[in-house]
């Protein structure tokens, strides 16, 4: 049996001295590993590289089968960021946090947002506002999503702008101020994909997607939080600072 699809190379594992086996976030068939013959090649090597978009063609005798890729690149997303630090961090936690998903159990809406981070590198002022909003599909795509809708507590739709950690549904202002301590700040963007950035709303977005993945996701299987998204952290605080201090 034999299927083509787009995809977004994510990792490879070595096979041998020529081969790769590699993982791939497909459109249509979901996170997919293959063996891709001669992988570790000069001439393919360029085309496996974290983030970038590929065609595959992916065969197997059975469907239960590893199976076999033939890649052709699309899109050389992870080789125009090479120099950029924090983009490659970005790529490092994607890579690691899509392998929460069931294998072979497509997620469209959450392939084409992963894309639109990686095209979005180019503007370094949009991008991790779009990888906290990833983090935050991600959550629903796990079947751990959060109520945004209304405030928990009162019902109110407006003024949105904390985040229960017990239920994670959102509180108004009014609501929340009493507890404000102890709640979770909801940054407006994810309310409203037009809200002006604040200073602290990227921080405030990767704490609020964070300690979901970490209590609900992670922590029930023994893991943690990807070390590459401990570095991206670093380097966006690094970067604030830097450009507050200028």
């Amino acid at each position: 049996m034999d299927w083509s699809d787009e995809g977004i190379f994510l990792s490879g594992k070595p096979l041998g001295e020529a081969n790769l086996i590699a993982e791939i976030l497909t459109l249509e068939h979901g996170r997919h590993l293959g063996l891709v013959r001669g992988g570790r090649s000069r001439r393919i090597r360029p085309t496996l590289q974290p983030g970038n978009m590929v065609r595959v063609t992916w065969r197997a005798r059975l469907s239960e089968h590893l199976g076999g890729f033939n890649v052709e690149l699309m899109e050389a997303n992870g080789a125009r960021v090479l120099d950029d630090p924090r983009a490659l961090a970005a790529i490092g936690t994607l890579g690691e946090l899509v392998k929460l998903l069931p294998e072979r159990d497509p997620h469209p809406e959450l392939y084409a947002t992963t894309l639109h981070v990686l095209r979005s590198f180019g503007e370094p002022d949009i991008w991790p506002a779009l990888l906290v909003y990833w983090e935050y599909q991600l959550l629903q795509e796990l079947g751990f999503g959060l109520d945004l809708s209304a405030c928990a507590a009162t019902g109110v739709l407006e003024d949105l702008v904390y985040v229960s950690p017990r239920s994670g549904r959102a509180v108004s202002r009014d609501a929340g101020a009493p507890y404000g301590d102890k709640l979770l700040a909801l940054p407006g963007f994810l309310l409203n994909e037009t809200a002006p950035l604040r200073e602290t709303d990227i921080a405030a977005g990767f704490a609020l997607t964070g300690f979901f993945l970490e209590r609900d996701v992670l922590e029930p299987h023994g893991m943690k939080l990807p070390s590459a998204r401990e570095r991206l952290l670093d380097l966006l605080s690094r970067g604030q600072a830097a450009a507050l201090l200028a």
